[in-house]
């Protein structure tokens, strides 16, 4: 492609004369082109100029080393520009990145030498001087950010013999190594409950198969003294993680460990199964399934199952592998009463509503404690597809009202989807008019909230009334107006008049 739109020449001009510039400038030039083509993310123009500076293997960073961005740009003759607002560098063409993919001789081993540099960074004296807690500030370390987040990445991709043994090097002293804080704190989830303390349990073997480098982790776990279902500061194994990520080959050689606990619930009560099932990884799904010792349907502290995780995330493939079990409970309610139908409904799975449809051991009307049926969440979210398939069915009632007398249609109107409107609308059982707890109907709920389409179909239906007060003695009309919704205004006004009770 990139040969054909007449680019292959110029660009191998190029780089021919960045080679010809000869010494430093050559060798500069080639590494920049060769981290820009292969980073994991965008490089701030200081992450590039400090990672450039990297002797690889050296255990000290020297500052010398580190090249002006200007000299940098000057040595890639033109292919790399600098995005001034966000700092960031980038090639001069989407077709360079083309091209430098197209011709990866160019480079050589690009991962391995990328991750030689990253783990040569987090091993050098300065880095490892960092504290923990409390947190440093890292300006005079821009990257690193990137070293401590991608290493892994790029050496699962590449690792030479040279990368095993830097990584055996940052895990010496890994307990108390600012890189793990870096990557922990990366993972969102786990920023409000990190126990910086108790941060050593973060082992060597757990980053390594977070990142999934077999290699690595088999050399760890032959090490005297490992404990291969170590639990880190949340509970975790290293099994946890390798199946969380998906990394099947971490799994499967960890799985064939005769002390390895494959079952094991971290301090939420969630499985190795469980993180798989969460995050759609058919393959380690399917390995953990072929275990005796492992429960499918184990919950978490919650009542969430493997199988209930699934379905919220529309995981096909794994919800196909775990209804084939017996001892799945595809109907198994979390404890807030929300079953995987609820979830699958309120997310608009229509691949997993339907073949939880498809099952006569799921209750299509089952609520939650709020009681919300999977129809009136799909409603509420405006999901069509499921709120479709949810009214093909006999069992399930089109305007049951949750605790607090909202029905389906209610709920449609609110938000304003006018598709489930009109379905709703169309059952000769559903009551276009019923108000909730709080006397206000389905046009008061819609005019409040300005939904001028959803207004005007329930205008055109017989048994709605435009004046029908809530308990306030407010109309759909005072409301609209209240909140300034003019064009529903325009709607409700000749139909009548606010309510006189109001001042």
């Amino acid at each position: 492609m990139t040969e054909g739109l007449g680019f292959g020449d110029a660009y191998g001009a190029t780089l021919g004369r960045i080679k010809g510039q000869g010494g430093e400038k050559a060798r500069l030039g080639m590494a920049a082109l060769m981290w820009i083509s292969h980073s994991e993310r965008l490089l701030k123009a200081d992450e590039l100029c400090h990672a450039l500076a990297v002797e690889a293997g050296s255990p000290n960073l020297n500052a010398d080393n580190i090249p002006s961005i200007g000299t940098l740009l000057a040595c890639c003759q033109g292919l790399v520009v600098v995005e001034k607002e966000a700092s960031t560098v980038r090639l001069i063409h989407f077709t360079l990145q083309e091209y430098l993919r197209a011709h990866p001789d160019l480079f050589g081993a690009a991962h391995s030498m990328i991750a030689e540099t990253c783990l040569s960074y987090l091993n050098s004296e300065q880095v490892k001087a960092l504290s923990i807690s409390p947190f440093p500030d890292l300006q005079d370390t821009p990257f690193l950010d990137y070293s401590s987040l991608y290493w892994g990445v790029h050496a699962k991709k590449d690792s030479s013999g040279c990368v095993k043994q830097l990584a055996l090097r940052l895990f010496d002293s890994y307990d108390r190594h600012i890189s793990a804080r870096i990557l922990l704190a990366a993972r969102k989830m786990y920023w409000y409950a990190m126990d910086f303390d108790k941060l050593s349990l973060f082992s060597g073997l757990h980053c390594a198969s977070f990142f999934g480098i077999v290699e690595i982790v088999v050399c760890l776990v032959e090490m005297e003294g490992c404990d291969i279902n170590q639990m880190d500061f949340r509970g975790n194994t290293p099994l946890h993680w390798a199946s969380w990520n998906g990394h099947e080959g971490v799994v499967k050689m960890l799985l064939g460990r005769d002390d390895v606990n494959s079952d094991k619930p971290d301090n939420d009560g969630r499985t190795p199964l469980w993180r798989a099932a969460w995050n759609g990884h058919e393959g380690v799904v399917k390995m953990l399934l072929g275990r005796d010792d492992v429960s499918p349907d184990k919950p978490n502290n919650y009542g969430e199952t493997p199988l209930w995780w699934a379905a919220s995330n529309g995981h096909e493939g794994v919800m196909k592998m775990l209804l084939g079990r017996d001892d799945v409970n595809p109907d198994k309610p979390n404890k807030y009463s929300q079953t995987p139908l609820w979830l699958a409904a309120w997310n608009g799975h229509e691949g997993v509503v339907k073949m939880l449809l498809g099952r006569d051991d799921v209750n299509p009307d089952k609520p939650n404690n709020y009681g919300e049926t999977p129809l009136w969440r799909a409603a509420w979210n405006g999901r069509e597809g499921a709120v479709k398939m949810l009214l093909g069915r006999d069992d399930v009632n089109p305007d049951k009202p949750d605790n607090d007398g909202q029905t389906p249609l209610c709920g449609a109107a609110s938000n304003g989807h006018e598709g489930v409107v009109k379905m709703l609308l169309g059952r000769d059982d559903v009551n276009p008019d019923k108000p909730d707890n709080d006397g206000e109907t389905p046009l008061w709920r819609a005019a409040s909230n300005g939904h001028e389409g959803v207004v005007k179909i329930l205008l055109g239906r017989d048994g709605v009334s435009p004046n029908k007060v809530d308990k306030y003695g407010k109309t759909p009309l005072d409301q609209a107006t209240e909140d300034g919704h003019q064009g529903v205004i325009a709607l409700l006004q000749p139909l009548g008049s606010a309510a006189s009770s109001l001042p």
